[in-house]
């Protein structure tokens, strides 16, 4: 398990990079114990709403709440599961159609262990974190979304 288990900042300012994504990959190819990662990647979807479609999202976060409350997640992850990493980043402010929004990957010495861990860390991400999403649409309105399952 990592030896640091301190609160993190999870947030990046506006979209997360595809070189972020690949940089976080590529500094895990030093660590042979590992066997699986799993990684989801949350993207913004051009939803149809009335008067246009989504053109962005706009996340703000009660941060301090959710940075804590993203900690005690992670805790109880780590203690559910033999990890060896685990990664969360989430967007702050505007992130355009395309984008990416969420950024879990998660390391083992097994895949069944990364695989379970990603996919319940993202379902407690989307449901525990005091995160809103304010969708901007093409009509020049915005609409608050609500977390959904899909």
């Amino acid at each position: 398990m990592e030896p640091n288990r301190t609160p993190k900042n999870i947030f990046v300012q506006g979209a997360i990079s595809p070189e972020k994504i690949a940089k976080s990959i590529a500094n895990h190819s030093t660590k042979t114990e590992i066997g699986g990662h799993s990684i989801f990647l949350g993207q913004v979807r051009a939803d149809q709403k009335e008067g246009g479609s989504v053109r962005a999202i706009e996340y703000t976060a009660y941060e301090d709440m959710a940075l804590e409350k993203a900690f005690e997640i992670r805790e109880d992850i780590f203690s559910k599961y033999p990890l060896s990493c685990m990664h969360i980043y989430h967007s702050l402010g505007e992130v355009k159609t395309g984008e990416i929004c969420l950024f879990v990957f998660t390391s083992s010495k097994h895949r069944k262990a990364a695989i379970d861990s990603c996919e319940e860390l993202v379902e407690r991400i989307k449901k525990e974190l005091p995160i809103w999403g304010k969708e901007l649409v093409d009509n020049d309105k915005s609409v608050w979304k609500e977390n959904t399952n899909g």
